[in-house]
């Protein structure tokens, strides 16, 4: 069994993208910890296409990019939420929800054969692109935003992206077979639309951009039906 290969290598700096981004946060920097959620997310498209392009899937390769993800898009994101908690009650343990109902998600992809061109359940790095994202949005608004509103509003998105993962709901999986518009309508449409969004609103746009890929997903589904 191949240890020693290029994408494993690659899985292994998105793993440790996770690792320095939980000290960055613990240091009180929680905008590095969402730069390092967004290299590892780089590395983490990286290592499959570089297995694909060297012809080097392998089984352990597999289980090291889910190890890998639930340090990166699991238990990190759910550390960020909880840095933006300013609270000391019991709710705010909610926010390790994420954490917790990624590795479900992580492990059920492992095992679903029918995760190929559709997944189900949103993936574990949309949800991290996601909160990566406020710490970036949230100091843009400075004190424009109620704390209590915050607060609930991040206990809120905790359990619906939570139950959201593990859903057996099929969403639009961006796999290209061929590149025809035809074909990959949706997907196409989905991508320009992210686009303009980031091209106005910056970061600020990647919450809305996971709600246009719920959106498109669904009329996929209708599509299909």
């Amino acid at each position: 069994m191949k240890v020693f290969t290029l994408p494993n290598f690659i899985t292994l700096g998105n793993l440790l993208c996770g690792i320095l981004g939980i000290l960055e946060l613990n240091a009180g920097r929680a905008e590095n910890a969402g730069y390092l959620i967004f290299i590892a997310l780089i590395l983490d498209f990286l290592d499959g296409f570089v297995a694909r392009l060297t012809n080097s899937y392998s089984d352990i390769g597999k289980q090291l990019d889910s190890l890998a993800d639930m340090v990166s898009f699991g238990v990190l994101p759910s550390l960020i939420l909880y840095s933006l908690v300013d609270s000391e009650e019991w709710y705010r343990f909610i926010t390790f929800m994420p954490a917790l109902f990624s590795a479900l998600r992580l492990a059920k992809f492992n095992i679903d054969e029918r995760q190929g061109d559709t997944f189900y359940g949103v993936p574990t790095p949309a949800n991290a692109m996601t909160i990566a994202s406020l710490p970036f949005i949230l100091h843009s608004l400075q004190t424009q935003l109620s704390s209590i509103i915050l607060i609930w509003s991040i206990l809120a998105y905790s359990v619906v992206i939570s139950v959201l993962m593990i859903a057996d709901i099929p969403l639009l999986a961006l796999k290209f077979k061929d590149y025809t518009f035809k074909n990959n309508s949706l997907k196409y449409i989905f991508l320009m639309i992210s686009l303009l969004l980031i091209a106005f609103l910056k970061l600020a746009a990647i919450p809305l951009i996971l709600g246009v890929y719920l959106t498109v997903s669904f009329l996929n589904n209708l599509n299909r039906r």
